[in-house]
């Protein structure tokens, strides 16, 4: 594969208009431009350039030290410094990711992300406080985004099955369960501000979805922030005042408003996985979560 090729390769990619492959983008960026400065710091012994950036970069604790860099909150899920952490998290990324965007549209990606992060964080701030002797200074790394993501889908539908490499099938509740299991009997072993942020990225992802299915979307401001249509379609001129609905349960076209047909289709996944769905309840899924 020549250079030229690459290239087109990684813009075709890019503009697929898959949230969670620009999310992968941007972290790997990141990561390789952080372990660059730090090849070079090792063959040159002149750290300071790496130390800078990974301090600008980290999410900064205690309190006095995240005021002199609050943008530590947004740039630490983007970042990572080892290779199998940024592996074991950009694989999960793809995973979770994706399953989260097929069920519940690609707009609320890059929101739900950014508020598991910043929950996270704040949790990993908060247990400096509480926890002195026991949090380090900074913190890198998407988990936290990554489990609120994770724990989303598993409770949207908590049945639905996964294949995994010598574990065979694993209903995706058990595995968000288990993962969040291990963090909590890991906190003894070291790193218990960033295993505290991961729990505040869970809870999240949990109180997302039950919020959502009461009706209300905590991702739409951003949303709104970020997508210039959104923002065309809520033009005060147009507005009109309609009863709250569950955002799930939302379908635009007349031929399409039957109110119970996405609950008929979460359960059968949620009991028989997403493949036992035909082509037509497929395809009529994918257009209900890229309209909301």
């Amino acid at each position: 594969m020549n250079g030229t090729s690459f290239q087109t390769d990684i813009r075709y990619w890019l503009r697929q208009g898959n949230t969670v492959n620009h999310l992968l983008f941007w972290n790997i960026i990141i990561f390789l431009g952080l372990n660059i400065l730090r090849l070079i710091a090792f063959l040159t012994r002149q750290p300071a350039p790496f130390d800078w950036t990974y301090e600008q970069l980290a999410m900064n604790v205690p309190l006095s030290a995240f005021i002199l860099k609050p943008w530590g909150l947004i740039t630490y899920m983007f970042t990572h410094v080892g290779i199998f952490h940024v592996l074991f998290n950009m694989i999960n990324l793809y995973w979770f990711g994706n399953l989260f965007r097929d069920f519940l549209g690609n707009k609320r990606v890059l929101p739900l992300y950014l508020m598991g992060g910043i929950a996270g964080g704040l949790l990993y701030l908060l247990s400096a406080s509480l926890f002195p002797g026991y949090v380090g200074t900074t913190m890198v790394g998407a988990s936290a985004a990554i489990m609120c993501i994770l724990v989303a889908a598993a409770t949207l539908m908590p049945n639905f099955e996964i294949g995994l490499m010598f574990l065979g099938s694993v209903k995706l509740k058990w595995l968000a369960l288990a993962l969040v299991l291990l963090g909590l009997i890991s906190i003894p072993d070291g790193n218990i501000g960033g295993l505290i942020s991961h729990m505040g990225g869970t809870l999240l992802g949990f109180l997302y979805v039950r919020i959502l299915q009461a009706g209300t979307d905590l991702c739409q401001p951003l949303i709104w922030l970020f997508d210039f249509n959104s923002r065309r379609q809520q033009r005060p001129a147009n507005r009109k005042f309609k009863p709250k609905k569950s955002p799930l349960k939302v379908v635009k076209k007349a031929e399409d408003r039957d109110p119970s047909r996405l609950d008929q289709l979460l359960d059968k996944i949620n009991e028989k996985g997403y493949q036992s769905l035909s082509a037509e309840e497929k395809a009529w899924l994918d257009k209900v979560s890229k309209e909301n």
